[in-house]
């Protein structure tokens, strides 16, 4: 258990699960002062750029005037008190985490899907369970959706805002006609991520079937990211091909033409998988020496396999009254194909960002009931 611990009389240390012990640098805490004249209390937005603090600030005294209160005073006079608990918290954070439920890898294993009832006025803590489930497993099946037009709009409401997009802010899933799409026929439609063509690309995709008659017409995901690490620990020269190479990915109608460029597998800073851009109905890697371009064509090949093989796709039927809200950097998905003689297919979708579900989970956090994120039950 991590912890922090007085010294000396001028010296706070932390020392970390790992072992690892050292001093708490003096301007990290002063610029983490907790008080009325280094923040604006209101905003939380300090008042002073902490660049124009002293390099050679120091700690001239630290006490514990009560358990739990450690007080701290600065070689520029200055002296706040901070709370144990907070300041490690704010410690032992990570780079690249964002203190909400940490990602729950899984593969074509899984058979007990995060699900829930629909409520529309749900209770904070349902609302927090909603949430932790989705942010886990990148995915969640809300039921018992009154199968009635724009309905998704407000459930997506209920998470964030809306996306408008050249689809407008809801759009069709049925096969039509010369559709401009090929979401909008009856093909069978093999694991991607949603407009990898749009900077920013739409963070969360939300699918409400208003109808389903088909004997076809499953659904299917696949955790991208955890087939990426899967690729990673087997193929780690096809890993770092995907994910140092940038390919191109257009859409183009009437009216539109969007172009984007991203790696098929997207890191952060520290390494992380932090997103997937891959749908090979729309992407065209640059033209390179042939040997290059043997190399990536063997990787992408590596990739797409298990995207779409059962060790990591789940398939499931969709059915009238049901919504599937889905992490589209994360989770890839996809369809079987259905025939349109033998029945309706009906789904309307549309998109918010990821930033929407994790501030209001951090919103939910924070109220004085601080409801305790409680998954929803699972169902097969």
């Amino acid at each position: 258990m991590p912890r922090l611990q007085i010294t000396s009389p001028t010296e706070l240390t932390i020392e970390l699960d790992s072992g690892q012990r050292f001093a708490l640098h003096p301007i990290w805490l002063r610029e983490r002062c907790p008080d009325p004249q280094t923040f604006d209390l209101r905003t939380g937005q300090r008042l002073q750029d902490p660049s124009d603090l002293d390099l050679g600030l120091a700690l001239s005294a630290v006490s514990e005037p009560r358990p739990g209160c450690l007080r701290v005073r600065f070689s520029d006079g200055h002296e706040a008190d901070f709370l144990g608990q907070e300041l490690l918290a704010e410690a032992v954070l990570a780079p690249g985490e964002h203190d909400i439920p940490a990602a729950r890898p899984w593969n074509g294993t899984l058979t007990s899907f995060p699900r829930a009832e629909w409520d529309s006025h749900p209770a904070d803590a349902k609302l927090a369970g909603w949430i932790s489930a989705f942010l886990e497993y990148g995915f969640l099946i809300l039921r018992g959706v009154p199968p009635v037009p724009r309905t998704v709009l407000q459930v997506a409401a209920t998470f964030g805002f809306t996306r408008q997009t050249n689809f407008g802010a809801l759009f069709e899933v049925r096969s039509v006609p010369e559709a401009s799409d090929l979401a909008y026929t009856s093909l069978p439609l093999d694991p991607h991520t949603d407009n990898p063509y749009r900077a920013p690309v739409p963070g969360v995709q939300l699918l409400h079937c208003l109808i389903n008659e088909t004997s076809g017409g499953l659904s299917t995901l696949v955790d991208g990211h955890a087939a990426a690490e899967a690729l990673r620990t087997r193929d780690v020269e096809a890993f770092q091909l995907l994910s140092r190479t940038p390919v191109r990915f257009r859409y183009r109608d009437d009216t539109t033409e969007l172009v984007a460029s991203a790696t098929p597998i997207e890191l952060d800073v520290m390494g992380r998988v932090q997103a997937i851009n891959f749908s090979p109905r729309l992407d065209f890697v640059p033209l390179a020496l042939p040997e290059d371009l043997a190399d990536y064509y063997r990787a992408r090949r590596a990739f797409d396999h298990l995207l779409r093989s059962p060790e990591f796709e789940i398939r499931f039927r969709l059915d009238a009254g049901e919504l599937l809200m889905m992490d589209n950097r994360r989770l890839l998905h996809g369809r079987t194909g259905f025939d349109p003689a033998a029945g309706q297919r009906h789904l309307q979708g549309c998109y918010i960002d990821i930033d929407g579900p994790r501030s209001l989970y951090r919103v939910l956090r924070r109220r004085p009931s601080s409801p305790v994120a409680q998954s929803p039950g699972r169902s097969d």
